[in-house]
């Protein structure tokens, strides 16, 4: 079970949370201005706050370290904004509504979009260099790929009968493993598996929601370890981020009270 570490300061509800050159990038949806809050890796102290012009309604947040940029989802806008780490912010056009992103090891976005089934990946600045249509009873709330290119994602949402986290096939079609089934709570089910992470052993963490905890898988989806349990979260995981360095795992999680989330934070867990 992966030991807490630290805890950032509650506040609005917390969107994304990445790493870039050594330091703590944390997206909160709040109005107009200082909705990226930038903390030191290290000491976990506040170092600035940045600004997403033109922003509408935040859905994830990831990064790249090649590219030196933040990329972050905007669900309303259906847009991917690009944060440069000397401060310059550009935009480009997903043309479908984004929940989720990552980044491979080609540096390129890939931006999934649950509600037409897609997988898209961007070059970083926008270029779109694939397609990938999932099945029809696979609705994604996110997509990773792993270096030797398998690509994962998770899916369910609570009326749905099957909560799982499937490796897919080279073209998207096919689901060649998978991890989960009926929704539930014990070991090998999920209640809302709603985001992932990959180290550099190809294991995956999986944010589970509503069972509030995270768990291990092998690289082909076979079931480790409870990694955080709902013991150690006070409110619902949304979105992870892991420094495979330091062996740190970043969990976002938010309060939710009458299906609005009101408030959230980061937890930090040596794993």
């Amino acid at each position: 079970m992966g030991q807490l570490v630290h805890t950032l300061a509650e506040g609005p509800p917390v969107s994304g949370v990445t790493l870039l050159a050594g330091e703590i990038y944390l997206l909160r949806p709040k109005g107009g201005c200082d909705q990226v809050e930038v903390y030191d890796v290290v000491t976990y102290r506040l170092q600035r706050r940045l600004t997403v012009p033109n922003a509408r309604v935040f859905s994830d947040m990831t990064s790249c370290e090649h590219n030196r940029c933040v990329y972050i989802g905007d669900h309303i806008g259906e847009c991917v904004h690009r944060l440069g780490v000397q401060g310059a912010v550009t935009r480009w056009t997903v043309n479908d509504k984004p929940v989720g992103l990552s980044v491979n090891a080609a540096h390129n976005v890939l931006v999934t979009c649950r509600f037409v089934r897609k997988v898209n990946v961007f070059s970083t600045h926008g270029d779109l260099l694939r397609e990938l249509m999932v099945p029809s009873d696979v609705n994604p709330w996110h997509a990773i790929q792993t270096r030797s290119g398998q690509l994962i994602v998770c899916h369910g949402w609570v009326g749905d009968p099957v909560h799982r986290v499937c490796m897919m096939s080279d073209d998207g079609r096919r689901i060649v493993h998978s991890h989960g089934g009926q929704r539930g709570s014990d070991t090998g089910q999920y209640d809302v598996p709603l985001h992932l992470v990959v180290d550099d052993n190809e294991c995956v963490f999986v944010a589970d929601r509503y069972n509030r905890r995270v768990t291990l898988l092998s690289p082909t989806l076979e079931y480790v370890r409870q990694v955080v349990s709902r013991d150690q979260l006070k409110w619902l995981p949304v979105r992870l981020c892991l420094d495979t360095e330091r062996r740190v795992l970043y969990v976002a999680e938010n309060e939710a009270k009458d299906g609005e989330c009101t408030v959230g934070r980061v937890v930090v867990f040596s794993v």
